[in-house]
């Protein structure tokens, strides 16, 4: 039994990936495809501006693709004045004839018995496949330029996904890039599990507001912790630098008449390894924006290599954290709270990066965008579940660039079993065309 979906026939169709030695329409006029048209990605019929001749006749309009004819009345095609450019209904099964809303009947060429066996093959093997990346055990034979322009595409993508975010910031800031780039940082520095109060925090504390104390690390810090709620008065805040930081806390939110709108029951610690605590994390930042309290202008024109961010990003935590993970909760060995190699790639990709191309987005200014792309294959590849799966189909990524690519490619497609929108995917259902 032959199971497809309508994309599959406008796959087939835009490839012509069907035998097309004496087409006829369902009626029997002789057929001929000069111009297949543009594939419309919005409402209304899917490929437009074609150009088709039957019995001698040119016609030019639109082409629709259904499983069946009566598909085109299921959708209230005919009622729909949008669909009178329509000059050729391409179907499986041509199961009855159809009309436009001027009652005029619809030319149909029917697949059925024209579309090679393999190429049906290729698509239910793939499609229908158990494994996490459909294309597994297809893809060693893939080319690698088709590889690596997919990958491209998947990455533009997903930096379009994550500066577009970047972007909504900086419109509910009106236009403050500070401002902007100082809450990315702390939605950034969140990772997926603290992401969303690592924001809440960031809207609720000013950036200017950190940028009046920067250098008087305690106040910087009592602000940060203050304003995260994570200073309760059922910690028994112990005497030294807990109690000091409370007082200081209680100063400064009564001299800029601060709001707290989080709650420290927010705060994912639970399955969180103690150096990702949210209240370590915060030290780091406490420590970044104490030292550095221009950040847009230095993220914009001091980084221009990887080298030049590991200095930007230099930092070392003020002496309770070098020996605590959370309040109260003292480590076993003092550390000196810098950041690491690995999260130092992954904030350069989660944070500059998006930063960088919703900029460039913004100023239309393409070089920026190249940047990044410059910027992620100066970093390691990433090593995740996801990108083992990639691994596992024997192909490893190299840089950042690769990885992220990956990424984009498995969430954007591989996972939502999009393999007719994937250059690769197309590659492998075409069969001996």
């Amino acid at each position: 039994m032959i199971r497809f979906q309508e994309d599959f026939l406008q796959m087939v169709w835009k490839y012509q990936y069907f035998d097309k030695k004496g087409l006829e329409t369902s009626n029997g006029l002789p057929l001929s495809i000069y111009k297949i048209g543009f594939h419309n990605q919005h409402e209304g019929p899917d490929f437009k501006e074609a150009e088709i001749l039957i019995a001698g006749i040119k016609h030019f309009g639109h082409v629709e693709i259904h499983l069946r004819s009566s598909d085109w009345k299921s959708h209230q095609h005919q009622k729909d004045p949008a669909y009178n450019s329509v000059v050729l209904h391409v179907v499986w099964e041509h199961d009855e004839s159809v009309t436009r809303v001027d009652g005029t009947t619809l030319p149909t060429l029917s697949l059925q018995g024209k579309i090679p066996l393999d190429v049906i093959k290729n698509y239910e093997k793939l499609l229908f496949s158990p494994k996490k990346l459909l294309c597994t055990d297809a893809l060693a034979g893939v080319p690698g330029i088709l590889k690596f322009s997919m990958l491209e595409k998947a990455l533009v993508e997903r930096l379009q996904e994550k500066s577009q975010l970047v972007l909504s910031l900086l419109e509910e800031n009106q236009q403050d890039w500070e401002e902007t780039a100082y809450q990315w940082l702390f939605y950034s520095f969140g990772f997926k599990t603290n992401a969303r109060p690592m924001l809440k925090l960031a809207k609720s504390l000013p950036y200017n507001l950190l940028k009046k104390n920067a250098g008087n690390l305690l106040q910087v810090e009592a602000l940060i912790y203050g304003q995260a709620a994570m200073m309760q008065p059922s910690l028994n805040m112990s005497p030294g630098y807990e109690q000091k930081l409370g007082a200081e806390y209680t100063y400064l939110q009564g001299k800029y008449g601060l709001k707290r709108d989080l709650f420290g029951s927010e705060w994912k610690f639970m399955k969180v390894r103690p150096g990702n605590f949210p209240s370590f994390r915060l030290s780091q930042l406490a420590s970044l924006l104490n030292s550095s309290p221009n950040l847009f202008s230095n993220v914009l024109y001091r980084l221009q290599d990887v080298s030049s961010f590991r200095q930007v990003f230099k930092l070392t935590v003020s002496e309770y954290w070098q020996q605590h993970y959370h309040f109260g909760k003292p480590m076993k060995v003092k550390t000196s709270g810098k950041l690491t190699e690995s999260l130092l790639n992954l904030l350069a990709i989660n944070f500059v990066v998006p930063l960088w191309y919703a900029y460039g987005r913004y100023s239309d200014l393409g070089a920026w965008q190249e940047k990044c792309f410059n910027f992620l294959q100066e970093i390691p590849a990433e090593k995740n579940s996801l990108i083992d799966i990639f691994s596992g189909a024997a192909w490893e990524p190299l840089q950042a660039f690769d990885s992220q690519g990956m990424l984009g490619l498995y969430q954007g497609y591989c996972s939502k079993r999009k393999c007719l929108s994937c250059k690769i995917g197309q590659n492998l259902l075409r069969g001996n065309k």
